[in-house]
């Protein structure tokens, strides 16, 4: 596959629903104090796993994104084409220069390895 192809369909699906589900998980905990012990718990992890893989996902995708960017010098490309107005350059410009520049990888990464810590301390804690 090259690098400019999406994954498949299945495969963004999956992490779409991951995400979906590690919030409802992390969302439902509230009421589930009330209820069981056990539910929490298990809640938790289902949705700090979930977590890691949604913010694993997403950081990888947004660091190809910009790579791809720079890769193809698309900033360049798109400020020096002829084949568009200059609203439509603009917009792309914009486009393409903030998925180049963008810190959200950094907030994904962030969430992804405090993630990993806290799935780590939890298990270490519900062993010992």
């Amino acid at each position: 596959m090259s690098d400019f192809q999406p994954s498949a369909k299945p495969v963004r699906l999956f992490f779409f629903w991951s995400g979906i589900i590690a919030t409802l998980a992390y969302r439902i905990i509230i009421f589930l104090n009330f209820y069981s012990p056990f539910w929490v718990k298990v809640s938790w992890y289902v949705g700090t796993v979930g977590f890691i893989l949604y913010f694993w996902h997403r950081a990888e995708t947004q660091k190809k994104r910009a790579e791809l960017v720079e890769k193809y010098n698309l900033v360049k490309v798109i400020d020096e084409s002829n084949c568009m107005d200059d609203e439509q350059r603009g917009v792309l410009h914009y486009l393409i220069q903030t998925t180049k520049t963008s810190k959200a990888r950094f907030n994904s990464l962030f969430i992804f390895w405090l993630s990993v810590f806290a799935l780590i301390a939890g298990i270490f804690i519900d062993i010992f």
